[in-house]
């Protein structure tokens, strides 16, 4: 989620007690088809904000965000069909296509079902067969005998076949892994996959360097140097599939697809080796030599040109792939089973990148987002389609074959990680949701909430609400699909490392979904089955031994807390909202469930927030209501409070250290990221105090280790703020190379019980 947020308990937020745009104080009111039809669509027509005011959804926002799920609502006679519609899923008889359970515990069947009393057959997945007695008692829900073997197994009912998903209790935790290895706390670092740097224009090598862009071989080495600190994992950025046609939007979190990976993150020297891609360099010419050397020594990202030179250069090596290396027999088959697993799935995103290359190379506007393609690009299999598919066959190979190359060196960078010492490896980040015109919308149409958007409502942060601008499944589609879609973006996400990171986890709650082209405030919350969700998370956590952490910072649902608690979902805490009236919590005092962090990609490195790093840019872009002098003071009264908990803990002595006021960074694609001397003794105790939680994981930021000012992220602001564009200063084998970073290292190794580092 790219807007940082404090965790507040409450139904929901908003800036004032006055009617918004979509929202108007509640009056009393009888409740009319239109309303009724809402609450049974899991809209809270009625909502509270943060200055516990009671609200309401207009109508007309209620009206668009019902039709956008399929539930026509204009005419009274419209409300009466859909809430039929609604009415037919609970009919007597009825079943969804997927039920789910817990592990040796009675399984509840929809009570209006009508099974009491029948027998029934389930099909275990492993091949076994239970002939089991539905319980009998009418005035309760029919219920099916525990069953204690998880996994997606097949009930067979009065005629009726549908798949049980029984879950472990709980997930995979990082305690149970931890354990597996004899350690009870870990610690972990967290990187910016795209922000890496490697082999800077080493010619004994003949390797040019990553032109511009890190990759998963950068992945790999850092993985490798943190593990020598007794890393147990390695956060990282999102790794979606973006747009091939379009590598300006370089958002992580406004993803084409959850389902694929980004090629702009592959390693061409890890396709064919250094060699080949010296091959392909040279073949060139020296302008394309001298672009990468350019693009390499960049301070900042230039997105669309290091994602256009990336991509020739990976079309090059394909070419190759396809020609000098045909012979290779083994490599040939690894690529054709590959895509053979990927199925119509990866055929169909594919399919999508090569059009929309298409369209771009002739000008098209709107050529990365198929709502704008016309009947001939309705869907992945229309006509139109098809004859492109087959009339361009070389261009969807490429992009599978991008594919496959992505999958390779994001699985050798997890076997590094494992082989390194690391009990979890790559954790990965699962974005909470898509954009509405990407590769994930395009072929799962049926599944997503066409027309609305995913943000947040009016807070005292944003007062005029946030629009994230992603699409987002529908919960009516979830279960009438089974959560098949749902289930293949789980599975994706899982196989990327040994643990996931969901943003945004209050979305298994709920989400405040806005109506495309309307402001943020005339949104509304929409309920998702949160108990289906974390069953199908523990089933699929288990399946895959990765660890689950949820970002639930926001506002905290209530008893969502315990929910993720119950299903082992490790929650987040952050040093900077850890908090009460007298000041910082001390570290005794933070939840043993949840992760503990210094900070976020949204949210200031401690040298930037120590310094003011975060003010001086927010003024600087007019983004400070009080005013500067306000906001610094603030700060310094944050300050005191932060130097006052870390002596009395222990962990800094002495005076408040004396602060240079941070400058309006000077953005530059020459100058690297800096540190602040004066703020690295706030930065040694913020450390050692996170690391002294009983958290079972403490996750520290690059950024932090390196003591940078600068954040990956500021939300809500675009140029001339650079989002996403950040390159560390150093290559990734020496970026801990300063006694600084190392003795950082040193101090989570020795806090978090992980012993001295081997020499």
């Amino acid at each position: 989620m790219s807007g940082a947020a404090v965790r507040t308990a409450g139904a929901s937020v908003a800036s004032s007690p006055s009617a918004k745009v979509g929202q108007r104080a509640a009056p009393a009111r009888q409740e009319n088809d239109l309303y009724r039809l809402a609450r049974r669509a899991g809209i809270a027509v009625h909502w509270t904000d943060a200055y516990d005011q009671p609200q309401v959804v207009q109508e007309d926002a209620l009206r668009a965000i019902l039709a956008a799920l399929g539930l026509p609502c204009d005419t009274p006679g419209d409300c009466r069909d859909s809430l039929a519609q609604l009415d037919r899923q609970q009919a007597v008889g009825y079943l969804p296509p997927l039920l789910t359970g817990v592990q040796h515990q009675p399984l509840t069947l929809p009570m209006h079902s009508r099974l009491h009393g029948l027998s029934c057959r389930v099909e275990l997945e492993n091949g076994a067969r239970l002939m089991l007695l539905i319980s009998s008692d009418l005035n309760r829900p029919p219920t099916l005998p525990p069953i204690d073997v998880p996994g997606y197994h097949r009930l067979l009912v009065a005629g009726h076949i549908l798949t049980l998903a029984i879950a472990p209790a709980r997930c995979y935790t990082i305690a149970d892994t931890l354990a597996e290895r004899g350690k009870g706390r870990g610690w972990a670092l967290a990187g910016q996959v795209y922000g890496l740097r490697s082999e800077s224009l080493n010619p004994a090598r003949k390797i040019y360097g990553d032109g511009g862009i890190g990759h998963f071989g950068a992945l790999a080495a850092l993985a490798h140097s943190a593990a020598e600190y007794g890393a147990a994992a390695l956060a990282m950025s999102p790794l979606h599939a973006m747009f091939a046609a379009d590598p300006g939007r370089s958002s992580p979190y406004s993803p084409s697809s959850r389902l694929f990976l980004n090629p702009y993150l592959i390693d061409p020297a890890g396709i064919l080796g250094e060699e080949a891609q010296a091959q392909v360099l040279v073949e060139g010419g020296s302008e394309m030599i001298a672009a990468h050397e350019r693009l390499q020594q960049a301070s900042l990202i230039d997105w669309p040109r290091a994602g256009a030179h990336r991509l020739t250069l990976l079309r090059r090596l394909y070419a190759l792939f396809r020609t000098e290396q045909a012979g290779q027999a083994a490599q040939q088959a690894a690529f054709a089973a590959f895509v053979a697993e990927g199925g119509a799935a990866l055929r169909a995103h594919a399919l999508y990148e090569a059009y929309s290359q298409h369209l771009a190379d002739q000008g098209a506007v709107g050529y990365c987002d198929w709502r704008q393609w016309g009947p001939a690009g309705l869907h992945p299999d229309t006509p139109e389609m098809r004859a492109f598919a087959s009339e361009h066959a070389g261009e969807i190979d490429f992009h599978l074959f991008l594919q496959w190359q992505a999958a390779r060196q994001l699985g050798q960078a997890q076997q590094c990680a494992r082989a390194a010492g690391m009990p979890i490896g790559l954790i990965a980040d699962l974005a909470v949701g898509a954009d509405n015109g990407g590769s994930q919308a395009w072929s799962h149409q049926a599944e997503i909430a066409a027309g609305l958007t995913v943000g947040a409502p009016p807070d005292r942060l944003a007062p005029q609400g946030q629009n994230w601008g992603l699409g987002a499944f529908s919960p009516l589609a979830l279960r009438r699909t089974g959560y098949q879609g749902y289930l293949a973006m789980l599975r994706a996400c899982f196989a990327q490392g040994g643990g996931v990171r969901i943003d945004h986890v209050l979305g298994l709650n709920r989400l405040w979904l806005v109506p495309q082209g309307r402001d943020a405030d005339a949104g509304a919350y929409v309920s998702y089955p949160q108990q289906d969700l974390l069953r199908l998370i523990a089933l699929e956590s288990w399946r895959h031994r990765a660890v689950v952490i949820g970002e639930d910072l926001g506002t905290v649902p209530p008893g969502f807390d315990q929910a993720l608690d119950t299903a082992g979902v490790a929650g987040i805490r952050v040093l900077w909202f850890q908090r009460d009236k007298t000041g910082f919590l001390p570290p005794a005092d933070w939840s043993d469930q949840a992760i503990a962090v210094t900070t976020t990609h949204d949210l200031p490195t401690v040298a930037g927030w120590w310094s003011g790093a975060d003010i001086a840019w927010r003024d600087r872009l007019g983004q400070l209501d009080e005013g500067v002098a306000a906001a610094q003071e603030q700060r310094s009264q944050d300050r005191r409070q932060l130097w006052h908990s870390l002596v009395e803990q222990g962990w800094a002595s002495g005076p408040l250290p004396e602060l240079t006021q941070a400058v309006v960074e000077e953005v530059s694609e020459e100058r690297h990221p800096a540190t602040l001397e004066d703020c690295a003794i706030a930065v040694d105790a913020a450390l050692e105090m996170v690391a002294a939680t009983p958290s079972p994981l403490a996750v520290v930021p690059v950024e932090d280790i390196l003591g940078l000012t600068q954040q990956p992220n500021l939300p809500g602001l675009t140029d001339p703020h650079p989002n996403w564009r950040r390159r560390l200063p150093a290559d990734t084998p020496q970026l801990f190379a300063a006694y600084p970073a190392r003795a950082r290292l040193e101090r989570l190794r020795r806090v978090r019980g992980c012993g001295p580092k081997e020499t």
